[in-house]
């Protein structure tokens, strides 16, 4: 059985905490019972992620998606997470994981921010294509990037491969 584990920066606030497992009920709904998921705080609260790790198999989980709750491509979702999650793995070498990118650029992101600024939307666009101003230099816009071969992607993708 699949799991998903969901893993935000956590926080000294418990309302910011107690956010997450509402997120992790609302995706549980939505994806059935053919998959399990389950929360985790990469600091500052529990549960941690060896214990959210550990709530997966527990649960039967054969195989591990982690999906870093956050924004951007930052040092904690490119670095850090995978970094500990690996170090967890490693403890039970029959369980695949893979860990995903954070959100980065999405319409469905877009559409939220617009929602809830009372604006409509007036065009579908390509979510996967930078809209970058002329004369910039390149930039990492997080997975499915249309500059996928930019220098900043490969320096992201060399950090998260090591």
């Amino acid at each position: 059985m699949k799991g998903i584990l969901i893993i935000d920066h956590g926080s000294v606030k418990e309302e910011a905490n107690h956010m997450l497992e509402c997120v992790g009920e609302l995706v549980q709904r939505m994806a059935g019972e053919r998959v399990l998921v389950r929360v985790a705080h990469m600091e500052l609260a529990a549960p941690t992620i060896a214990d959210g790790f550990d709530a997966c198999i527990a649960a039967g989980a054969t195989e591990i998606v982690v999906f870093p709750y956050m924004l951007s491509p930052g040092k904690h979702s490119t670095r850090d997470i995978p970094r500990m999650v690996a170090e967890i793995a490693a403890a039970h070498p029959g369980i695949p994981v893979q860990v995903t990118a954070a959100f980065g650029v999405s319409e469905q992101l877009a559409a939220v921010v617009l929602s809830r600024s009372g604006v409509p939307a007036v065009e579908c666009v390509e979510s996967h294509r930078c809209a970058r101003p002329a004369g910039t230099p390149p930039r990492y816009c997080g997975a499915g990037c249309a500059e996928a071969s930019s220098a900043a992607n490969a320096r992201v993708g060399e950090s998260i491969a090591h």
